[in-house]
Parts: C-alpha cells; structure tokens; sequence
C-alpha cells in the first residue's frame, strides 16, 4: 500500500467517476484503475464497484476512504510543519467560509493577509457550516470563518467580531421612513429568509422569535444577493448582516438599510479549528490580523 493509492481512492470517491478521478490525479485511467486494483488485491476486499460505466462506493470502500483522508492530510501537514518549523506563516492552508461571510468578509481581509503573509499561501473553500464542520473533522480543510457558537468540544473558537443585522426594506414602504428601527416596529410582519441549511436563517429567527417576528414562508431565498433582489421588487422584509450592506448607496437603489435600537440583534462571527493542531499560532496570527483591517461597523 502507497499514498499514491490512498490519493487515487480518495479521488474516486469523491467523483464517483474513473475518468474525472483520473484527470483530477494527473494520471491515466488504466493507471488509476490498476492501482486500485492492486489496493484491493492487498486488502482482499472490493473498494469500488464497477457497473457499466457508473462507480459506487462499497461500504468498506467509503470507511477507507475517509480514514484515507485522514492519512493523506497528516502526511500533507508533516511536510508544512517542517515549513513552518522556524515561521508560522509560511505553507499553505485550507480555509474554509461559510457563503453569508465570504463575498463581503474576504474583499477586505485576503489583500492584507496576502501582503503581511506572503509565505502563507491560502486556499479558500466556500461551503454551508455543515458541510464546513465535516471537512473540517476529516482534516481537509484547516480552519474555517463562520457564525458561532459551533458546541463542537474537538474544535477550538476564536472570536473575531460581533455583526450587527440591519432591516431590509424597499424604499416607500412606512417603515422605510424611519431612521432607526426597534425590533418591536416589526413585530407584526413576516420576514424572507434564506432556505434550510444556512445558519444565517437560525440566527435571524433567533433574533426575531422574542419580538414575535415570523418567517415568510411562501419563498426562501438562496443567497443574500436572492434576498436582496426580492427585497427590491417589494416582496417582503428581512434582516441583512452589517458586511452585506452596500458602503454607499445611490438614488437608483431602491432598498433602505435600517439600524436597529440597542440591543441591536447580531451575530458572532468567529474562527474554529482542530484542537491540538500545530497550527494553532498561525491561525491566532491570521485572526488578531484580520480585527485590524474590519470596519468599525462590526463592532459594538
């Protein structure tokens, strides 16, 4: 058994296809064909099944695989520790974010990052937070930028600031008129938010369930910039993160960004990673950086 075996076994379950599994590798099909084959042969059991140009997974092949990861991550670690050995900040990194940060957050932090650590090569990974937190367990990506609390005792919080949620709302309707909101100016209306799977909509509906606010259910949007567009076209209210409000505005918009009276509902923005990684000062490092270069706005 060889690393390059487990890489091509990894790379076949996560494409579920030998060709793409192939090109993916810089190998060609009959080679990773073979050396699976030859996996097999060794471990005296079926990895993969193969029917007429679709590939499975066998359930011994899909345990494998993810101990595999593990495997091919901690070899990939060994040759970055002995990079960073003198600097912390040198090596690559997978960093994970989750959709409702990365468009805004990113713009502003990664030119900073990119000139203080120019050794640190980034590689950025946009998921949903459980998606996230299972690649994050299974050591394919290093750390990750989300909303907290996580309540996941392997990983370690780091707190990076507090975002407050302003209204959304188009321009002409009543409540666009005032300058500042209170949580009870809304507590008759249906909010729009986005569909399952995003912890941005948990957030909102905590913020909203004391003021008796209740979600819209007839749509739920895809992303913030979904949101945004039913937001213009009149078709309801919603709570929009501090980073996602556009920095200047012009006549043409038709939306109007509310803040909201103390308390002011928000959400805790943060960086979690593995316990005990020998990362740990690179990422406190990345984390004191990137407070440096965030707007005020975000804290309060």
């Amino acid at each position: 058994m060889n690393f390059k075996e487990l890489e091509y076994l990894v790379a076949v379950d996560d494409e579920r296809h030998f060709h793409r599994a192939a090109e993916k590798c810089f190998v060609s099909q009959p080679t990773l064909s073979g050396q699976l084959k030859k996996l097999e042969d060794e471990l005296g059991v079926m990895l993969v099944e193969r029917n007429n140009r679709q590939v499975s997974m066998t359930e011994v092949g899909q345990e494998i695989a993810k101990r595999a990861r593990i495997i091919l991550a901690d070899v990939k670690d060994i040759k970055t520790i002995s990079q960073s050995y003198h600097d912390p900040m040198v090596g690559e990194l997978r960093l994970g974010i989750i959709p409702t940060i990365a468009p805004y957050l990113l713009p502003i932090i990664m030119p900073k990052l990119s000139k203080e650590f120019p050794k640190l090569t980034i590689w950025l990974y946009e998921y949903q937070t459980h998606i996230l937190i299972e690649k994050l367990r299974n050591a394919e990506l290093d750390c990750l930028i989300l909303a907290l609390p996580i309540e996941k005792h392997e990983f370690v919080e780091e707190n990076l600031f507090r975002e407050p949620f302003r209204l959304a709302i188009k321009k002409g309707e009543p409540l666009a008129k005032q300058k500042i909101i209170n949580m009870s100016d809304i507590s008759k209306q249906e909010l729009l938010l986005l569909e399952e799977g995003h912890c941005l909509r948990e957030h909102v509906l905590d913020a909203c369930v004391l003021a008796g606010v209740k979600e819209k259910g007839q749509y739920q949007a895809t992303s913030l910039e979904t949101l945004r567009h039913m937001i213009g076209e009149g078709m309801g209210i919603t709570l929009m993160p501090e980073l996602a409000v556009p920095s200047k505005t012009t006549k043409s918009d038709n939306i109007r960004y509310l803040e909201f009276d103390e308390p002011k509902p928000n959400r805790r923005i943060g960086m979690i990673y593995r316990k005990n990684s020998y990362r740990e000062e690179t990422f406190h490092n990345m984390n004191e950086l990137i407070k440096t270069v965030l707007p005020v706005s975000v804290f309060f």
